[in-house]
């Protein structure tokens, strides 16, 4: 029994990777769009820049307790 509930810790913790592939993945998706923003219009660059950072950051986030979350689940 006890090896069913440690399979199941680290299929946890896989699920866990799984949500950082989607925030990698938002954070790509984001400096594509700045970039290609910045390059049909160069006078917007100031305000895309700060909105941009702002974005990453929101989603860097959800990476971030997808790994705090994978570190519970392992050491708990």
């Amino acid at each position: 029994m006890e090896n069913i509930a440690e399979a199941a810790k680290y299929i946890g913790v896989g699920f866990c990777a799984l949500s950082m592939i989607g925030a990698a993945l938002g954070v790509a998706k984001i400096w594509c769009t700045i970039i290609n923003t910045v390059g049909r219009n160069p006078s917007v660059k100031a305000d895309v820049n700060l909105y941009g950072w702002a974005g990453f950051a929101v989603t860097e986030a959800i990476a971030l307790y997808a790994l705090v979350l994978a570190l519970v689940m392992i050491y708990a």
